[in-house]
């Protein structure tokens, strides 16, 4: 059995198809010449794989499990990738019943540093806090802990952030 044919197309795989998450992040964040790059190198990648896998076939299980095993693992690399380079900010929206505990949630979220709006709104079952707090991606666990299941949580990602109020990182 031939083990560098499986190894390239594994590695091959666990190269392009990060490359791939991380050119549709470029895209989505409007960053178009990076993501034009980017694919370059994700398809110069992926035809090398797919070049080796037409000239020799797909014979033996090893090439297919090389395969879906590097297309896995890319997949989970470039996730990886995503959160540590592409480290952006998120807007928490919580949207929770006016109450005394409420005001706590608030005082709480705007003492560990968040900067936190308060819009007011009406629900089906009375008046609302619309709390809308702009963080780091890396801060989402930080801020559920502090929320807990608290009314309604909305997370969207934010394209650009200038002014305001951030968190400073705590060391």
């Amino acid at each position: 059995m031939d083990i560098v044919g499986p190894l390239l197309i594994f590695c091959s795989r666990l190269l392009d198809v990060p490359l791939g998450t991380f050119r549709i992040l470029l895209l989505v964040r409007g960053k178009k010449v990076q993501a034009s790059i980017t694919a370059f190198f994700e398809s110069a990648i992926y035809l090398i794989a797919l070049g080796y896998i037409l000239k020799s076939g797909i014979s033996e299980p090893e090439q297919i499990i090389a395969y879906a095993g590097g297309y896995a693992a890319g997949n989970f690399l470039g996730v990886t990738l995503e959160e540590k380079f592409l480290s952006s900010f998120v807007l928490i929206e919580i949207i929770i019943a006016d109450t005394e505990e409420a005001s706590q949630l608030v005082q709480r979220l705007r003492n560990e540093g968040f900067g936190t709006t308060v819009l007011y709104g009406s629900g089906r079952e009375g008046r609302r806090l619309i709390l809308k707090v702009l963080c780091r991606r890396d801060e989402i666990q930080h801020l559920y802990g502090i929320t807990g299941n608290s009314g309604v949580v909305f997370v969207s990602d934010v394209k650009g952030v200038w002014g305001g109020h951030f968190r400073q990182k705590r060391k």
